[in-house]
Formats: C-alpha cells, sequence, structure tokens
C-alpha cells in the first residue's frame, strides 16, 4: 500500500476513536443508486457524526430551511471497513463500506423498472432510505451530464476558487448555468424512462450539497457518481479522468443496448474523455454536447480544452452551445429532443 494511504488510514483511525470517545453517532448517508431489474448499484457513506445543534431562530423574512457552508460536509469522521445491511424487498445483503466509509457495490435484485427505495443500516445506526432508479430493459436512450460549469458555474480547475465554492460558499449561492435544467427536463420528459445521470471529479463529501442544488433548481433526479478524495493503495492522488472515464466505460458494459447523450463542458477534459469513449464505444453514443464556456469563465477554468480536434474525427454528433437553450435548438434539429 502507498506510503500515503498508510498514513490515511492511521489519521482515519486516530479521529474515529476520538469521535467515538466523545460521544459521535454512526450515520449513513445514503446517495441514489440506479440498476436493471436482476441488479442494483447501491452508494452510501458511512461516517461518525455528532448530534445536530439546535437551529438558531432566523427571521421569517428571508429564512432559509438550510444554510449550509460547504467545510461542514468534510468535518464528518469515515468509518473504515464497517459492515453494512443493505435490505431490498425484505431481503438483507450484508456488505462491507471501503477505507474512506464508502459503500459502492452490487447486489442482485428483482425490481421493477422506475423508482424504488431500500433500506440501510450500519452498526447501530438509524435506518435510512435510499432512492435507487430501475432502467427498463428496452430502454435505448440515456443522458451522462457533467456538473462542474456544466449545470453549476463553479470555475473548479482554479484552485483557490474552488476551495471557495467548496469549503466557504453558502450552497444557496450556487449558480445554475443558464438553460441546462430546462434541457434535461425535456430529455427526460421526451424519453420516459431514460436514466440521468451524474458524473463529476467532485468528493462524495459534497453529494448531499449537490442532490440539494440539483432538486432546488429543478434538475431531473438521478445518480450522482463521485469520487473519494486521497491516496488510494498505489499512487499520492487519485484521477479524477480516470474517475469518468472508468464510470462511463462501465455504463456501457452494464447497459450495451443504451445509447448515451454525453454532456459537459470545454473547460476541464471532457472532450477527450467523450471522444475517447465515443472511438471505443461508437454504439453506445447518440451525441456529445458541450457547453462553452465564456471567456470570463474559460479564464477562471484555466482555459479551455485543447481537444478541438476530437470532433473533427469523429463520427458521433457534436454540439456546442454556451447556454443549454442553445444545446436543445441543436438537438432538436438531430431528432434527439
Amino acid at each position: 500500500m502507498h506510503r500515503a494511504a498508510r498514513i490515511e488510514d492511521a489519521v482515519h483511525e486516530f479521529r474515529e476513536n476520538r469521535a467515538r470517545k466523545r460521544g459521535y453517532q454512526v450515520t449513513v448517508i445514503p446517495y441514489t443508486g440506479y440498476g436493471s431489474t436482476t441488479w442494483i448499484r447501491v452508494l452510501s457513506r458511512v461516517l461518525l457524526t455528532r448530534d445536530p445543534k439546535p437551529r438558531r431562530r432566523l427571521p421569517i423574512i428571508g429564512r432559509r430551511d438550510e444554510t449550509v457552508r460547504g467545510w461542514r460536509s468534510f468535518t464528518a469522521v469515515p468509518i473504515n471497513d464497517v459492515d453494512v445491511t443493505i435490505t431490498v424487498g425484505g431481503v438483507e445483503h450484508e456488505v462491507k463500506a471501503d477505507r474512506g466509509g464508502v459503500v459502492d457495490v452490487v447486489i442482485e435484485a428483482t425490481l421493477e423498472p422506475g423508482w424504488h427505495t431500500i433500506q440501510l443500516r450500519a452498526e447501530d445506526s438509524e435506518v435510512v432510505t435510499s432512492p435507487v432508479f430501475i432502467i427498463e430493459p428496452d430502454a435505448k436512450f440515456g443522458v451522462v451530464c457533467d456538473v462542474d460549469d456544466t449545470v453549476m458555474v463553479t470555475a473548479l480547475p482554479r484552485p483557490l476558487l474552488a476551495a471557495w465554492n467548496t469549503f466557504v460558499l453558502d450552497e444557496h449561492a450556487r449558480v445554475p448555468t443558464p438553460g441546462m435544467a430546462v434541457l434535461l427536463d425535456r430529455l427526460a420528459t421526451e424519453h420516459p424512462g431514460s436514466p440521468t445521470i451524474y458524473l463529476s471529479t467532485g468528493a462524495w463529501n459534497v453529494a448531499p450539497t449537490l442532490t440539494r442544488f440539483l432538486s432546488r433548481n429543478l434538475y431531473p433526479s438521478g445518480p450522482l457518481l463521485l469520487t473519494d478524495w486521497g491516496p488510494t493503495h498505489d499512487r499520492l492522488f487519485r484521477s479524477g479522468r480516470e474517475h469518468k472515464r472508468d464510470n462511463l466505460h462501465r455504463l456501457a458494459e452494464e447497459f450495451p443496448q443504451m445509447r448515451w447523450l454525453l454532456v459537459g463542458d470545454d473547460g476541464q477534459h471532457d472532450e477527450e474523455i467523450y471522444g475517447e469513449f465515443e472511438e471505443q464505444h461508437p454504439a453506445n453514443v447518440a451525441a456529445i454536447a458541450i457547453r462553452q464556456l465564456s471567456a470570463g469563465e474559460a479564464v477562471l477554468a484555466g482555459g479551455r480544452s485543447k481537444a478541438e480536434f476530437m470532433s473533427e474525427k469523429s463520427d458521433a454528433l457534436w454540439i456546442y452551445s454556451p447556454d443549454g437553450s442553445g444545446i436543445a435548438h441543436q438537438l432538436n434539429i438531430a431528432g434527439l429532443l
């Protein structure tokens, strides 16, 4: 195991022992999962959290139900290698969380297409419910959408701005990308039963914040596929590009009949990643839609992607536009909307 991973494990163990002595409670944070009629992918995280303090009273005018700074998502203590019980349709499955407390497992289950809820529990935690979207066996279309600078303006690649957005900024101040919520909602309406999957290099810590953001801004419900920051068994830092590549290839293997609309932006590596995926799985790509950053956003994001050539040698439909409305117009012309 990489030295950094051993150090991280030691830090986690110290924090876990200290948190248990201080009376922190085992808590399962459920994330939205997905699957077919014969299996489901269950996503969650097991943490030690303190009892929530009573909220201070705020004036009725302008009061928000939740005022959450991003840094609070990173103060909870993950539990390594804890046993988790998943209950699906009355049947219990015992699984184990990974080094960061993340549960990402596939279990057998027989469920009808549509939305379902499953139950999760770890040690003496309360039972929590997790939504799971079951994709129809004959579904032919789905959406995979990036988050940062695609559905939400974050300027993520700039380290200081990323830290501000992640750790300091009130989640209610995050800015949705113009027209993207309407675009994804129209796609979900035009293709009933199609999944919308949000694929990001963000950490699992911010999944609850992102889920609330997507719901508050009327984006279609769907699984978030995030990653766990920090060292792995064989390297100092996880690769965000590999995370996206691995999950795209996984979706192609899990749903070989599906054609995906891949939505991203030109401020990171989405063009390169999507172009490579289309080369390897051309039958699984319906189109590639790239949101073009404004000049100011491109500066904050550290520049634009240099992978424009990917669209030139690709047989797939590539769409470029600065907002969701322009993408929707071109998808409509192509008969996908």
